[in-house]
């Protein structure tokens, strides 16, 4: 199949494909005497593999490694939880941070009154929160 009808049954962009055969998650399609790309069932079921773990947000460099073992007849469960306990503890970290925004802007919604005034608590906030000064030339060099 083309790259479109491969696109259509994986449901991955044919621009993701091309970019996913690229960085060695699909190997090279193979070419037609026109020189389009030939998949297979193989290249769909690993796209639609590829698809689904970047709907679970595993990294590129996870996905790689999940690739791996999955072609590995061999391979250790442990190896994939592991993989995925890690992508996991990201996760909840991520979920954290989110939280934690989430109430803040909350906070901040709440307290910034309705009406035309001149002073805003988001406005406030957003403006006090300035990066630290540089360390002075030679105090870095020191450190160095």
């Amino acid at each position: 199949m083309n790259i479109g009808q491969a696109a259509s049954a994986s449901g991955v962009s044919a621009k993701m494909i091309r970019y996913y055969e690229q960085i060695g998650l699909l190997p090279a399609a193979g070419r037609r005497e026109s020189g389009y790309r030939d998949y297979g069932p193989e290249d769909v079921h690993r796209l639609g593999f590829v698809r689904r773990a970047r709907d679970l947000g595993f990294s590129i460099d996870q996905i790689r490694s999940l690739l791996a073992l999955w072609s590995d007849a061999g391979r250790s469960n442990a190896d994939v939880r592991a993989i995925a306990r890690t992508h996991l503890k990201e996760m909840e970290e991520q979920a954290r941070k989110l939280q934690d925004m989430i109430g803040t802007l909350k906070a901040l919604v709440g307290s910034c009154e309705k009406g035309a005034r001149a002073t805003c608590p988001i406005i406030e906030e957003l403006g006090d929160h300035q990066p630290a000064p540089a360390a002075p030339v030679k105090a870095r060099r020191r450190a160095a």
